[in-house]
């Protein structure tokens, strides 16, 4: 019971680094039993993540699991960690989504095998630690860490124009995660002015008293870190080329996990330690969350390529994660963080089944198919389920997420909650219109005559995605049961009312932009 359990998950892939090492990649035989130690690793680091969900308490609103070690004495940083039921969710869609991604690679990956796997491994553990770390010091560490094995996995193993796709996202990554770094030292210089501590403790750090102005530019900073990773409208561009250039792994892995480290970090980070900043940008990101939703939309209406078109769907469903965690209601929040995992099921399944066929034509062009339901049976009745999950049909996991959040934002805004439900039809429309083109009428490209069904491997990585495609959709609770007490005590840590002076929330309130004004939840 007493056992660092986060510390095992977390650095638990490693452990299979120096056995993928070991072992020679110039035969088939070797790289296979590189591809089996790393499936194993990553497997069994599913299985020990199981322990935290048996042992973790839903009604502790705070930090379980906690392990807390003297590390950088001199300068306060510790060896922190822990999780609650925000963060709770995303650790296990972690752990269970890189054995899946690593299995579908089988095939796919067969030129420098070792570094690939030893690449997926690493990201997992940053992927990890970035979700667990509760020392800003130990945050950022991880999240520069994620940087490396993510570009090597776009770069090396990517399409034409990888390069190209590598360096953008390097770039806009690492462009705001320097600004939040300056940043994460002036927090800690206003804390050590005031207290007489140096210390990089989040928990020390929240309630920390800092000037308005510095408040507003320190969460404008985290903010722009935390946006361009979610990516949000209109610091989204690196995006979709990131997704086309990377492999199915690195795009599953971009689109199901390192997406939600935006959005983790806002609730983690920017807003409850800066909420009178939060209260200053509530419009502004409120109005871009729905621009997102309905700009992500239609370009992905357009897009000749499934890939892509899936990409721009990933910043539609992205902007009802920010909606909903910024009208500040409890359905809001809940949906935003059950529609972070969602996405992460759904897209992620999407990326998948778009590399069975790219596997088999080397063609993502919607022109190259159609009438490919006739040929492939198995294969399309999957996709099928994918594409109603992900345009939020009752009994599917999205129904659920995008519900919460349209009933939230409804409660603070309506005219933001009709604009944004509108995306709900917009994703009906180059969703099916795409199934439409791919899958029905006539066989006409002779090409596709012979393409073989899904095989038994193949079947085994997308099943466990189509399950929890239904068992959220008719079973939300068993989901949402572990996150009520976390949200509640989120939600009243970063009430604006206890941090700021009235006449700013109603300065914050009536800040108008165009087509909105957004209005702040209240209990």
């Amino acid at each position: 019971m007493n056992a660092p359990i986060l510390t095992y998950v977390t650095f638990l892939p490693l452990f299979g680094v120096p056995f993928i090492l070991a072992m020679s990649q110039k035969s088939d035989t070797g790289k296979n039993i590189i591809r089996g130690i790393a499936l194993v690793v990553s497997i069994i680091t599913f299985i020990a993540s199981l322990r935290i969900y048996f042992a973790f308490d839903p009604s502790i609103a705070g930090f379980q699991f906690v392990e807390d070690h003297p590390w950088i004495t001199n300068y306060g940083i510790h060896y922190h960690m822990g999780m609650d039921g925000l963060s709770f969710w995303l650790v296990l869609l972690t752990t269970f989504l890189t054995p899946l991604t690593i299995l579908s690679t089988w095939r796919a990956i067969d030129n420098r095998v070792k570094e690939f796997q030893i690449s997926m491994l690493v990201l997992e553990t940053a992927m990890l630690g970035t979700f667990v770390a509760l020392d800003m010091f130990l945050f950022y560490v991880f999240w520069e860490i994620m940087l490396i094995p993510m570009y090597l996995i776009i770069g090396v193993w990517g399409g034409e124009r990888r390069i190209y796709a590598a360096i953008k996202f390097f770039l806009y990554t690492a462009v705001g995660s320097l600004l939040m770094l300056v940043c994460i030292i002036g927090l800690v210089y206003f804390h050590h002015q005031q207290t007489g501590q140096m210390t990089f403790n989040l928990l020390s750090l929240y309630g920390t008293s800092i000037p308005r102005t510095y408040e507003i530019l320190f969460f404008a900073s985290f903010a722009l870190a935390f946006a361009i990773k979610v990516p949000m409208f209109p610091l989204h561009t690196w995006l979709p080329d990131a997704h086309v250039e990377a492999p199915t792994a690195g795009s599953v892995i971009l689109a199901g996990i390192l997406l939600k480290m935006g959005t983790y970090g806002f609730f983690r980070f920017a807003m409850p330690l800066f909420p009178a900043g939060s209260a200053y940008f509530t419009p502004l990101i409120i109005t871009l969350s729905v621009i997102g939703i309905i700009y992500g939309a239609l370009v992905a209406m357009v897009q000749p390529d499934i890939k892509k078109l899936v990409a721009y769907s990933s910043v539609s469903h992205l902007g009802y994660c920010m909606l909903g965690l910024y009208v500040l209601t409890r359905q809001g929040v809940e949906g935003s963080v059950l529609q972070m995992i969602n996405h992460g099921i759904s897209t992620g399944a999407l990326f998948l089944l778009v590399g069975v066929v790219y596997e088999r034509r080397h063609t993502r062009l919607i022109k190259e198919y159609g009438g490919i339901a006739r040929i492939m049976p198995i294969y399309s009745t999957i996709f099928m389920i994918v594409t109603l999950s992900s345009i939020g049909l009752p009994t599917t996991n999205g129904f659920i997420g995008e519900f919460l959040i349209l009933l939230g934002t409804f409660k603070v805004n309506k005219f933001a909650a009709v604009l944004a439900a509108s995306g709900v039809i917009l994703g009906a429309v180059y969703m099916l219109w795409m199934v439409q083109r791919v899958f029905f009428g006539e066989v006409t490209n002779p090409k596709n005559f012979n393409l073989p069904d899904l095989n038994i491997r193949e079947i085994a990585y997308l099943a466990p995605l189509v399950v929890l495609i239904f068992w959220i959709g008719l079973y939300p609770n068993f989901f949402l049961n572990k996150m009520h007490a976390s949200v509640d005590h989120f939600i009243s840590q970063v009430k604006i009312e206890s941090s700021v002076p009235s006449s700013h929330v109603q300065e914050a309130v009536n800040m108008e932009l165009p087509g909105v004004t957004v209005a702040l939840a209240k209990e």
